[in-house]
C-alpha cells in the first residue's frame, strides 16, 4: 500500500470511531508494523491533521477536521454508486433524481483511472415487480422527519378499513416494491407501519412530537428486536406470521 493511501486510511479509521484508537488496532487493520504507524501518525500531525493521542489509550480525530471532498477509495466509489444504483429503481422521484445526479456528479471528479467504476459498475439485482406509487409528497414527508413535526393522515388498511391518525415520522423504510413510514401512532399508542401507497391524505402539522427522534428510534429498534425474536420462536414452535409481499413485516 502507497504511504498516501495509508494515510488516508488512518484518517478514515479515526473519522468513523468515537472512543480512542489504539496504534496496534491500526496496524492490525492496514496489515503493517506498529513502527509504521507511529511514524505516519507523527507525519500527519505535522501536516497539521488535528489528531490528540495519549500512551496507552490511543488516538482520537479532533472534531470539525474534514478532508478535500470525493477523496474516495475504488470500493467507496462502488459502494456509492451501487447504493445510488437501489435508490434510482426502488426509492421515490425525487430520491431517484438525486441518485441519478449522484452517479453524475462521482464520475465528473474522480480521477480518470477511476472512471470504469462508475461506467461499469456492480449490478444490482433487477427488480421484476412494479413499485407501488406514493399517494402522498414524499419531500414533505422526509420534512416532517427531519423537522421531528407531528403528520395528520387518513390510512387505509390491507382490509380496505379507513382510520384518521396523528403519527409522528421517525425513518421510511424501503422494501422491493413499496416504501414504508415508521412511526409512532397516538391512536395505538404504539409504533405502526404505514405503507405510502395506503395513506389516503396527509395534513403536515406544525406541532413537534415531545420526544426526541433519537430516542424514539431506539425504542422501535427494541420493540423490532423483541418482535422478530417472538416471530422466531413460533416458526419453531410451527406456528406461522403475516407478511405483506413487502419483506418480513406485518402491516396496519
Amino acid at each position: 500500500m502507497r504511504r498516501a493511501d495509508r494515510l488516508f486510511r488512518i484518517i478514515q479509521i479515526l473519522r468513523r470511531r468515537r472512543t480512542p484508537v489504539t496504534a496496534n488496532d491500526i496496524a492490525e487493520e492496514l496489515e503493517t508494523s506498529l513502527r509504521t504507524v507511529y511514524r505516519d501518525i507523527a507525519q500527519l500531525i505535522a501536516d497539521r491533521v488535528p489528531i490528540r493521542g495519549e500512551a496507552g489509550i490511543g488516538y482520537v480525530l479532533e472534531r470539525g477536521f474534514d478532508m478535500p471532498p470525493l477523496m474516495l477509495t475504488p470500493e467507496e466509489i462502488e459502494v456509492a454508486i451501487l447504493g445510488a444504483q437501489w435508490v434510482t429503481g426502488r426509492a421515490d422521484a425525487a430520491l431517484a433524481r438525486a441518485a441519478s445526479d449522484l452517479i453524475s456528479k462521482i464520475g465528473a471528479v474522480i480521477p480518470e483511472h477511476l472512471r470504469p467504476l462508475v461506467l461499469d459498475p456492480a449490478l444490482t439485482s433487477p427488480n421484476w415487480h412494479a413499485v407501488q406509487p406514493d399517494s402522498i409528497d414524499m419531500g414533505r414527508m422526509r420534512a416532517a422527519i427531519h423537522d421531528q413535526t407531528k403528520v395528520a393522515i387518513h390510512y387505509r388498511n390491507l382490509k380496505e378499513e379507513g382510520t384518521a391518525r396523528v403519527i409522528w415520522p421517525i425513518a421510511i423504510s424501503y422494501f422491493e416494491t413499496v416504501r414504508v413510514i415508521v412511526a409512532w401512532c397516538e391512536l395505538r399508542q404504539s409504533f405502526r407501519n404505514f405503507r405510502t401507497d395506503r395513506v389516503v391524505e396527509a395534513q403536515f402539522l406544525c406541532d413537534r412530537y415531545p420526544s426526541p427522534r433519537v430516542r424514539l428510534l431506539a425504542a422501535w429498534k427494541k420493540q423490532m428486536k423483541a418482535e422478530h425474536q417472538a416471530m422466531m420462536g413460533r416458526r419453531v414452535a410451527g406456528g406461522s406470521t403475516s407478511v405483506d409481499g413487502a419483506g418480513a413485516t406485518t402491516f396496519v
